[in-house]
């Protein structure tokens, strides 16, 4: 035990050291002036250099090396969360990060396949205290023993699992099972779903991927980033300190409803509603909706040019339509090309009516009368407001809620019911693949953007040209009345124009690659994880397939949990319009969650309805089978009340499951509850229905109504449960 503690306390001095220099780095360049400009710039780099490893410091502060792998040769390695050097010339690993290759036997090693293992060591610490050691024998052949060996090889697994709930996931990462590393270690490329049922670990095996994945392509995936797509916030901030406590901060957590840059989905919509605007069929619709923007005139449409009326006839804009279509350009894109001939149109027709020639001759006007022609018309808001009533440009806000206003003609009469609301109405999460279905058909006029740029960088020409000449007044003032022979030093005006002086001090984009890919709607992540995988809805497959072309992606969910009538149905009918068969399909058959006793308890009550139904296997059993009361419908407030106090663990958290009907009335009677928008699953008791409480985990859970729930959310609602298991019925 002193030999552990002496390392670790060694481990944390070179921490405390790393920290040290990192903000020691920081302060030496805020220090630095000079040109205030390039003063900054430098500033920028030097703290974003270091925040991050600054922010993994901090982040793996508790339990930063848990581990220890002692070799047959004599040697030895100590495993941790980071990896860290000793400060010599040899850079000597001090700490191996979990995800290297050499770290990998702490995870696989058995007696019947040491992989070169004598004993592996569990360390237990709190802070910078060793708390317990536990040693696994790994070579039968050695006799030595230390007095830690632990009897029971499943002891710490079972400890964490039976640990009091914080409201936060944690890492698993000291008791990663076997199955789950062939996971967490698999190549980066491709299609990969993990199939699981409640407790199986899913989620914790994506987020260790992601982690594994962020140490073995460093370079790839820091330029490219990884999105990790949850179900709701609630979920997010459940998770979101497993990636920190692992050192990893460069990754972009967002819900469907987050990946449209500047479009808030905070809108409600009835579940009817939603799974229409899912369908596969709803890219079609958009696609119909964008080419009906592109009309024609019936059967023409008059141009008033400076009190000549010009006519634009039917089969002159279909031409012009056909040939701007041709391009392949998206909708924005392609609108140049349908100015362009709708121009030439009107100044030829122009043309021919102011140069001709009374006697039968050719046109009267030289080519540079046309030319004026043309640029006269090109500057007319008559001609613009033609274009735009027949090829206007368009905003994906625009067209979608043109679209959801009045749906009529375009869906069937049920479904364009279901959908059709103002044009006022907040945006849900289910517009968002809509809104990039219409993005991506519409496409952008380039023009405006690269006016806009140009002007900026017109103005950085500017005023870089006023700094230099202010230096050049300011040399003047200082050799006036030298000879002229000390008056030609040169200063910073002879060599170096404003332009080149502006090019460079442009102002540099300092954000990570996870910032700029939550601000870029085009964006193409390196690697792609979706939890509840399941629920995604066709039109949401289309989305995040858009933000993976090398189709880098790992899926985790559970058909048997899925609920949303937006969902395919399969992981065959999600992915196989996307990839075809091209995807590797895993299952995870081992519950560590779920208690022996509740598990049975919810199969059970799954069998009832589907008599085949088999659950993952629990690894553990707590002695406490699940019970059942009654209430009357006046009372129930208060008999939820009351069970809540008497079921309150010491430690840990209580989850109440009950059908959202129910909410205001139960909410007013435990008011320390968190609940609704921004639910805090930090405080003891949540109050949730089904559908929030997906990929979360409560010490105990009371469930109301259950048969108010549908199959699949009850099951959901009774496998929450880490301990013990409550449900509460109305008579």
């Amino acid at each position: 035990m002193q030999h552990e503690q002496r390392f670790v306390s060694r481990l944390y001095d070179r921490v405390d050291a790393l920290r040290r220099e990192a903000e020691d780095s920081v302060r030496r360049t805020f220090a630095q002036t000079g040109n205030a400009m390039q003063a900054r710039l430098e500033r920028d780099v030097a703290a974003y250099e270091q925040s991050g490893l600054l922010a993994a410091l901090n982040a793996v502060e508790s339990g930063l090396c848990f581990g220890r792998i002692d070799f047959r040769d004599g040697g030895h390695h100590h495993i941790g969360r980071v990896g860290i050097r000793v400060d010599d010339e040899e850079r000597t690993p001090l700490l191996i990060d979990w995800r290297a290759p050499v770290a990998r036997p702490f995870y696989l090693a058995t007696g019947h396949t040491p992989m070169g293992l004598r004993r592996r060591r569990h360390l237990t610490t709190e802070g910078r205290e060793v708390l317990a050691l536990h040693d696994e024998i790994l070579d039968l052949d050695d006799t030595e023993r230390t007095g830690y060996e632990a009897h029971d090889a499943d002891a710490l697994l079972l400890a964490a699992l039976d640990a009091a709930r914080t409201g936060r996931m944690h890492d698993i990462v000291q008791t990663i099972q076997a199955e789950q590393d062939e996971i967490i270690r698999a190549p980066h490329q491709g299609v990969r779903v993990v199939e699981g049922g409640p407790g199986t670990g899913k989620t914790a095996v994506a987020l260790h991927r992601a982690a594994y994945l962020l140490y073995e392509h460093r370079e790839l995936l820091a330029r490219r980033a990884v999105l990790i797509l949850g179900p709701n916030p609630a979920f997010l901030d459940y998770i979101g300190e497993v990636l920190p406590s692992l050192g990893e901060t460069g990754v972009l957590l967002a819900t469907v409803g987050e990946l449209f840059p500047g479009v808030a989905a905070t809108g409600t919509e009835s579940e009817q509603a939603a799974a229409v605007k899912g369908r596969a069929g709803m890219a079609e619709v958009i696609a119909q909706a964008v080419r009906d923007r592109q009309a024609l005139p019936d059967p023409v449409l008059e141009v008033d040019h400076d009190g000549d009326v010009l006519l634009l006839d039917r089969e002159t804009v279909r031409t012009a339509r056909e040939k701007a279509r041709a391009t392949g350009l998206p909708h924005n894109a392609a609108r140049e090309h349908f100015e362009g001939e709708i121009l030439n149109a009107l100044t030829d027709q122009l043309a021919e009516r102011i140069g001709a020639d009374p006697f039968g001759g050719p046109n009267l006007l030289e080519e540079s009368d046309v030319s004026q022609l043309r640029s006269e018309l090109d500057a007319d808001p008559a001609y613009h407001a033609a274009l735009d009533t027949l090829w206007p440009l368009l905003t994906p806000q625009r067209l979608v809620a043109d679209l959801l206003e009045d749906p009529y003609g375009r869906l069937p009469d049920p479904d364009a019911q279901l959908i059709r609301r103002p044009r006022t109405a907040e945006w849900t999460p289910a517009d968002v693949p809509l809104l990039d279905e219409a993005a991506e058909l519409l496409g952008e006029d380039e023009r405006a953007a690269r006016a806009a740029a140009e002007a900026e960088r017109r103005e950085r020409i500017a005023y870089a040209q006023g700094v230099l000449d202010v230096a050049y007044a300011s040399r003047t003032y200082e050799f006036e009345g030298l000879e002229d022979e000390d008056s030609e030093v040169l200063g910073v005006q002879d060599i170096m124009d404003a332009e080149r002086m502006a090019e460079r001090h442009e102002e540099a984009d300092h954000r990570t690659a996870a910032e700029r890919a939550a601000a870029d709607r085009t964006w193409a992540f390196g690697h792609i994880i979706v939890d509840e995988a399941q629920e995604l809805s066709p039109m949401a497959w289309r989305l995040l397939m858009r933000r993976s072309p090398t189709r880098s992606m790992t899926l985790v969910g559970d058909p048997a949990q899925s609920a949303s009538p937006a969902s395919p149905g399969s992981w065959s009918a999600a992915l196989e319009p996307h990839v075809g068969d091209r995807y590797e399909h895993i299952r995870l058959g081992v519950n560590y969650r779920t208690p022996t006793e509740i598990m049975e308890y919810a199969a059970a009550a799954r069998r009832a309805e589907e008599p085949g139904f088999e659950p993952p296997r629990s690894v553990r059993s707590t002695g406490v089978a699940p019970w059942e009361a009654e209430s009357g419908p006046e009372e129930l407030p208060r008999v939820i009340a009351a069970t809540v106090a008497r079921e309150m663990p010491g430690e840990g958290r209580l989850a109440v499951i009950a059908p959202a009907a129910l909410h205001p009335e139960l909410a007013a009677a435990l008011p320390e509850a968190a609940h609704g928008p921004g639910l805090d699953l930090t405080r003891p008791v949540a109050l949730l229905d089904a559908r929030q409480a997906k990929g979360l985990e409560f010490d105990t859970v009371l469930v109301v109504e259950p048969e108010r729930f549908g199959t699949n959310d009850r099951y959901v609602a009774f496998t929450r449960a880490t301990q013990r298991l409550g449900v509460i019925r109305v008579r």
